[in-house]
């Protein structure tokens, strides 16, 4: 499903006037969700799932290319874990 789809779907569903209004629900809802990951909150959404930031350490690696060893910095990184009701629906 394309961004597109989905607004004309969520315009559709929750009864919304146009696609801009669509589109500003879309937009609020991301930037809450990417606001608290910001802010190292987990965000759960019962039924769907819960996202969360997790921690990776640094590692050893190797370039594809070449085959030398490198180094991989540590990094942050968003986890999704969905809920039963998710699960189970699939």
């Amino acid at each position: 499903m394309t961004k597109a789809e989905f607004l004309k779907t969520l315009k559709e569903r929750a009864d919304l006037g146009t696609i801009a209004q669509a589109d500003a629900v879309y937009r609020s809802l991301f930037e809450v969700l990417w606001e608290s990951l910001k802010a190292g909150e987990p965000v759960a959404i019962g039924g769907f799932g819960t996202f969360k930031v997790v921690q990776r350490a640094a590692r050893r690696g190797r370039n594809p290319n070449t085959g030398a060893e490198m180094q991989i910095p540590a990094s942050k990184s968003v986890k999704f874990t969905p809920g039963k009701a998710l699960k189970d629906s699939l």
